[in-house]
């Protein structure tokens, strides 16, 4: 379970802070606040149908955004031994469920405030995409009965001819069965041309909203290398809480994380061991140690005492195991590759955890006791650390 952490850092600090994996996700205060208060069964239901927690794990230094970390809740996966990954990313469809509710949610405070859309004081929410608020099962209450109109509005607001002719036919019906087959057509003809111009509708609304803030474009900023474009004081707002692209993940700049910063990383090779599906190569061996310390202030708990460790990783000894091992040691001295929170295996607080970028601590097994043969560990592996900033030159 997530623990709400009211952490707060300076806005230098938080330029460069990260940490955190792609379970992560950038929300504005005022809709978190909501979710918190007056959509908490919503967030209660959201949490329940995905087996996650969601809770705050840093605030932005003037409240504006803060993230929020997806976590499985113990119990609702399964488990697993020593050495075991505590933490791992969350799929793209949780993520945009999750950004979905937050959406929900800032529509309904628009309802509630009685006030125009755009909110230039506050950053609504992170994501892409928009749930119907009239559908089954919709989080959001029904629409309000529209207001009558006059002729002329009538006019004014009438269905184009294709709609209308598609709608008599719909409602038409007809013994012959070249008549029908006529029918069939032009009701897909239309479906598709009603599809086309819903998705060209939410395109043009990509384009001209903020998906951070979810209003019109303020001094349009984009980013080079992912072509994401937001508002400027909301991209700045967001990169004060991680230097990422809030819709793809995109570094930008160096991922400084909050590993303890006494540990050393050792390596030693043994040419006669081969791990399985890697024959003809030795072995690299990865040795991490901590000696027990304190909580920093980029910690979730500052001035806690935390207990040292020890983890022991393997690598074949081949072109791509090297490779690897070199992406490895860079993640290590910016401190990327552990964190300090709960242990999803022992559920202990205020312990050293793996961070996302996962690691083979055993030799035989294969993934499920996080050994090998594992045909796609080391691509995978390498996925990892590039979402955290770390590729090949």
């Amino acid at each position: 379970m997530v623990e709400s952490a009211n952490n707060f850092f300076s806005s230098d600090e938080m330029s460069v802070r990260g940490g955190q994996g792609s379970d992560e996700v950038l929300v504005s205060q005022a809709v978190w606040d909501y979710l918190a208060a007056a959509g908490q069964p919503w967030l209660i239901d959201f949490q329940d149908k995905q087996g996650l927690s969601a809770g705050i794990i840093r605030r932005g230094e003037r409240g504006g955004c803060c993230a929020v970390r997806l976590r499985p809740i113990e119990g609702s996966r399964s488990g697993g031994g020593p050495g075991m990954m505590e933490e791992g990313p969350i799929s793209n469809e949780t993520r945009k469920a999750f950004i979905d509710l937050c959406r929900c949610a800032r529509k309904e405070m628009s309802k509630q405030d009685g006030g125009p859309k755009r909110k230039r004081s506050l950053l609504p929410c992170v994501g892409v995409g928009v749930l119907e608020g009239d559908g089954e099962g919709s989080l959001l209450p029904p629409q309000p009965p529209q207001p009558r109109r006059s002729q002329r509005q009538q006019q004014r607001y009438k269905k184009p001819a294709e709609e209308e002719a598609c709608v008599v036919l719909s409602n038409s019906t007809s013994h012959n069965e070249s008549g029908q087959r006529k029918k069939d057509n032009m009701e897909v003809s239309c479906s598709m041309m009603a599809s086309s111009h819903n998705q060209s509708h939410s395109e043009a609304d990509d384009y001209t909203s903020c998906s951070i803030c979810m209003g019109d474009m303020v001094e349009r900023t984009t980013l080079e290398r992912c072509g994401h474009a937001f508002c400027r004081l909301c991209l700045d707002q967001a990169f004060k809480v991680k230097r990422a692209c809030p819709v793809c993940r995109q570094v930008y700049g160096q991922l400084i994380g909050n590993q303890p910063a006494t540990g050393c990383m050792m390596v030693e090779r043994d040419p006669d061991l081969e791990l399985p599906g890697h024959e003809g190569y030795g072995c690299i061996c990865i040795i991490y140690s901590f000696p027990p310390g304190l909580q920093a202030p980029e910690h979730p708990n500052p001035g806690v005492r935390y207990p040292g460790t020890d983890r022991v990783a393997y690598l074949p000894d081949s072109p791509e195991g090297n490779r690897v091992l070199g992406l490895l040691r860079r993640a290590f001295e910016q401190r990327l590759i552990f964190t300090i929170g709960t242990s999803m295996t022992t559920g202990m607080h205020n312990v050293i955890t793996w961070n996302d970028i996962h690691h083979k601590t055993s030799i035989w097994g294969g993934p499920h006791c996080f050994g090998y043969p594992d045909p796609t560990y080391l691509v995978r592996v390498t996925e990892e650390l590039r979402e955290k900033g770390i590729a090949a030159d």
